[in-house]
């Protein structure tokens, strides 16, 4: 998996998601333990940042990846709860829909799932 668009998407991912746990933490210093703004503000503008980057990725990789239609409208609802997006991009690395089309020629993280005839003598 040396693709840059999936090197990207990942990096899209765990970042959105750790936005998403930095606004939690914010949110719940803010309005549980009432300790004034807890970076709410900041937080929110950097998760809102993290979001659209991760929408806009998404929707660049999935034609380099080989994705379908299916799979990317997975992905973009990963971003909607909470961390979500770092378990889609875990799915997809283990799957291998991170390695894109040429997987089946160069190999891969993901199983193949065709059989590849052997080379004729």
């Amino acid at each position: 998996m040396s693709n840059k668009a999936a090197v990207l998407f990942r990096v899209a991912a765990i970042a959105e998601a750790f936005s998403w746990a930095g606004l939690l933490i914010g949110m719940f210093l803010k309005y549980v333990v009432e300790l004034g703004e807890g970076g709410v503000p900041v937080l929110g503008m950097v998760h809102g940042v993290l979001f659209v980057l991760y929408v806009v990725v998404s929707l660049a990789v999935a034609r380099p990846l080989g994705w379908r239609p299916r799979l990317l409208l997975v992905a973009l609802l990963a971003s909607i709860p909470p961390l979500f997006t770092w378990i889609f991009e875990t799915w997809a690395l283990r799957r291998g829909k991170l390695d894109g089309p040429e997987r089946l020629v160069y190999g891969g993280t993901g199983l193949i799932t065709r059989e590849i005839e052997p080379a004729r003598a």
